[in-house]
């Protein structure tokens, strides 16, 4: 095995950053300076991770917002591990037959060949980010959700240069917003801002300082309330009033693995962090890790543990209080998996709804010199979501909805209530005694392959933080091909191929975006994806 591989050949356009204070890394570099003000100001790390995520509801809208859910992992500042989770299920009307027949409406197709729409508004679920956000500040914070709010609600009415991915992002809009609202909202005369173009979001602004100043219940009772359940219902789907009413965010229990001597904290279901675990331990049986860095094995052995992961969670993850969800993440099992691996690429399907496909999503990553390290994901699901924006709010709705299946001998299949399999996932990472890691890897089903990549630099490879971000990256795609950036070394891919793998070479957008917070003893590092837009930075 090659310990140290030259980190140079990465290209890296930064350096891992270092800070005694505190560290934000996010994707926005805007986004990422709230947080640290919130730092400066006497705010603690769960208090900057949602004015930061509060931020990007503004300057990332095509991927975050108070339309959607989040969640967080976290080692508290007295030394207490927990999982947040704020994350809604589908309408109390939301069953097979009645989605079925709302789809035939819509599409023209028998109701018993209707699958679930990918976008629109029976994709709509009920978001969790704003009692996600009142009760994280309340809960762990030191300052109030007023103090928390207050830069994005500026950055709403005063107005951002977009940058220069994100103005990429935003274009997606252009073909999707066909409704009322929408496209008045956050197109410019019908089209999407160009790079360093100065946007205004007055409507979303005003909704953000509503929620400041009367809390979340605003959002989710009276005339708001109204108002989103009246729009998604005006235009076929299936919300209610009585769905946001009755909501609210729970903690959960993490669970977790080792791999290489570290602890490895995920979001158990109905989140996809067994599958990361899943990933971990099965690539750990067949010392994947264990091969030099550029060898064709290392990548195969990976892909090859991921691609039974993936397969046994998009089969079994769903909702616990519906169904049962076996054991995916123990070592027993993942020692009977990586029994099936070959020396050859294996011909396994991925089975059930929500195959890996294109996502995105912000995730970001705080540590300050209190002890407190947090990672917290906030998304809309697709860029924009559902495509769905209540006129006057800047509120765009996500299609988490979409990951649901219809099939009724399905785990994941769609019942009232019911949360679907969700892709978003915040990673901890416990090091050493004194030494805790915040991370992850945004996009959709990218997500727990880019945990498997990242760890495996930071664990096995022995890499600083960022070149662990810097480093090319492959991803296991729903048509079973392998798709990896043109970053490899030569020679690589042929090998890969010759092992039965359909190689497909993509653009870095493809490949996800991650953060890293560490806090090592008294000194912060952090790390920042170098296919977004943002920063790490400390003080």
């Amino acid at each position: 095995m090659d310990p140290n591989p030259d980190l140079d050949r990465f290209d890296s356009r930064r350096s891992t950053a270092y800070a005694r204070n505190g560290m934000v890394a996010t994707s926005q570099p805007l986004a990422t300076q709230a947080g640290v003000a919130a730092l400066r100001e006497g705010g603690n790390a769960f208090d900057a991770a949602v004015t930061t995520a509060a931020v990007l509801n503004v300057v990332e809208p095509m991927s975050t917002g108070i339309g959607g859910d989040a969640f967080a992992l976290y080692r508290t500042a007295d030394g207490d591990v927990g999982a947040f989770r704020s994350c809604g299920g589908a309408p109390a009307e939301a069953t097979i037959g009645t989605v079925r027949e709302r789809v035939a409406e819509r599409s023209g197709v028998d109701p018993t060949a209707a699958s679930m729409p990918g976008a629109g508004p029976l994709a709509v679920t009920v978001p969790g980010t704003a009692r996600g956000w009142e009760r994280l500040v309340e809960d762990h914070g030191t300052r109030s959700l007023a103090a928390a709010l207050d830069p994005a609600v500026e950055y709403a009415r005063e107005g951002f240069p977009v940058s220069e991915v994100i103005a990429d992002m935003w274009a997606t809009g252009e073909a999707l917003f066909t409704e009322e609202g929408a496209r008045e909202e956050y197109l410019l005369d019908g089209r999407s801002p160009e790079p360093g173009e100065v946007v205004t979001l007055p409507d979303l602004g005003e909704t953000l300082d509503t929620i400041a100043t009367a809390g979340a219940d605003a959002f989710y009772e009276g005339a708001l309330a109204d108002r989103i359940a009246e729009t998604v219902r005006d235009r076929g789907g299936l919300l209610a009033a009585d769905d946001l009413a009755g909501f609210e965010p729970e903690y959960v229990d993490p669970v977790s693995t080792t791999y290489r001597g570290a602890e490895v904290y995920e979001l158990p279901p109905n989140n996809q962090g067994l599958v990361a675990l899943e990933a971990l331990n099965i690539a750990e049986e067949l010392d994947a890790g264990g091969y030099d860095y550029d060898s064709a094995e290392r990548v195969h052995y990976f892909a090859e543990s991921l691609k039974r992961a993936f397969h046994d969670g998009h089969h079994y993850i769903t909702d616990p209080e519906f169904e049962d969800v076996p054991a995916l993440g123990s070592n027993a099992y993942a020692a009977e998996r990586a029994a099936t691996v070959g020396e050859r690429a294996g011909s396994v399907s991925i089975g059930g709804p929500g195959a890996p496909g294109d996502g995105d999503t912000v995730l970001l990553t705080v540590a300050d010199e209190a002890g407190n390290v947090v990672s917290f994901i906030n998304s809309i699901f697709g860029n924009f979501g559902s495509g769905v924006v209540v006129p006057g709010t800047g509120i765009t709705l996500q299609n988490r909805g979409s990951s649901f299946s219809l099939d009724p001998d399905h785990p994941n299949r769609i019942e009232p209530g019911k949360r679907p399999f969700h892709t978003l996932i915040p990673g901890l990472c416990r090091l050493g005694d004194d030494d805790w890691a915040a991370f992850g890897v945004m996009g959709g089903y990218m997500q727990p392959q880019g945990h498997l990549q990242v760890l495996s630099n930071l664990l096995d490879y022995g890499m600083p933080l960022q070149a662990a971000l810097d480093a090319p990256r492959w991803r296991y795609r729903e048509d079973g091909s392998l798709a990896v950036e043109d970053r490899f070394p030569d020679g690589l891919l042929p090998k890969l191929a010759r092992r039965g793998h359909e190689v497909v070479v993509r653009p870095p957008g493809d490949f996800g975006g991650g953060q890293i917070t560490r806090l090592d003893g008294d000194v912060i590092s952090g790390a920042t994806e170098p296919r977004k837009d943002g920063t790490a930075t400390g003080f």
